[in-house]
């Protein structure tokens, strides 16, 4: 189950997103009928894009890149969203490869 595509610039990581949670936090890998997808939850309210920016912090902090690698690229008032992560494609996909594991 891979929810991510390696980009010559980076990686595209499929993320389904719960703003109005009460934690903010990763619950894993899904399988949805688009194909895998990462579970995150924020606390933040889908206001004025804070819920998305929400999900650019804690994407961030979870892989260990900064902030300002991390982008939503699709789906910015859908709950299916795309982030992009720019940076070298073969060290963010073994970062982000490792980071999965945690959930599989």
């Amino acid at each position: 189950m891979k929810p991510y595509l390696v980009r010559p610039d980076g990686i595209a990581l499929a993320v389904r997103l719960t703003p109005r949670a009460s934690r903010d936090g990763i619950d894993g890998l899904k399988d949805g009928p688009n194909g895998p997808y990462v579970q995150a939850r924020v606390r933040a309210v889908p206001e004025d894009g804070r819920a998305n920016n929400a999900l650019v912090e804690l994407v961030a902090d979870e892989i260990g890149v900064p902030k300002s690698t991390v982008e939503v690229t699709a789906g910015h008032t859908a709950r299916l969203k795309s982030v992009s992560i720019k940076g070298d494609a073969a060290a963010l996909e073994a970062r982000v490869t490792a980071w999965l594991k945690r959930f599989a």
